[in-house]
């Protein structure tokens, strides 16, 4: 059973389980395809900065309306949605090395994930303040694509999926989504804690 990050001699310290791990790190993977599968037409990138730099200039321009999954509308949104040839020029400048450190953060967090826990049951997660940093950003994209999944845009929203709960009940398969959403921000949460208080 996870117990809360906590900053232990200049490291955060926490306790996930094989199962809750599995979880955190099968999210991980899901929210990292999406984005690797974003519509075609973006560039590969090589490592070279101003390769990289150029072939995102070169690239075609696009809108959020051509994303057509919201959920990816929402780790890629418009930067002026009152303009959108500005928001076009802005993606296509920005988009491939956006889309590039998000791969790169989520597979980072997977990898510390998945090593070996210490412990008497193997449960004991130890990060370095770099390590809690990036799982804390990928837990954020989790987070955002679980969010939308589930129409959580807005107070209103919460209210209305509450209801829908205390309707539905435990056995519901929104209930499980939003129990699942609720256990990502509590480790987020302590892990975002942990990290100030190191």
């Amino acid at each position: 059973m996870a117990h809360a990050f906590r900053a232990r001699k200049g490291e955060i310290v926490g306790k996930l389980d094989a199962d809750e791990r599995f979880l955190l790190v099968h999210l991980m993977d899901q929210v990292r395809a999406l984005v690797e599968g974003m519509s075609p037409g973006l560039p590969e990138l090589t490592g070279d900065p101003l390769a990289d730099a150029v072939a995102s200039i070169e690239a075609e321009p696009r809108v959020a309306e051509e994303i057509e999954d919201p959920a990816l509308r929402r780790l890629f949104p418009d930067a002026r949605r009152d303009d959108p040839q500005a928001a076009g020029e802005f993606r296509r400048l920005t988009e491939t090395g956006l889309r590039q450190r998000k791969v790169d953060q989520l597979s980072r967090a997977r990898e510390v994930l998945s090593r070996p826990g210490t412990g008497r049951k193997g449960e004991d997660v130890h990060l370095t303040r770099a390590e809690a940093a990036v799982v804390t950003v990928a837990l954020t994209d989790v987070r955002l694509v679980l969010g939308e999944r589930l129409e959580l845009r807005t107070d209103e929203d919460a209210d209305a999926l509450q209801r829908h709960l205390d309707e539905a009940g435990p056995d519901d398969a929104k209930a499980q989504s939003v129990a699942l959403y609720d256990f990502l921000t509590w480790v987020q949460e302590t892990l975002a804690t942990a990290l100030v208080e190191a």
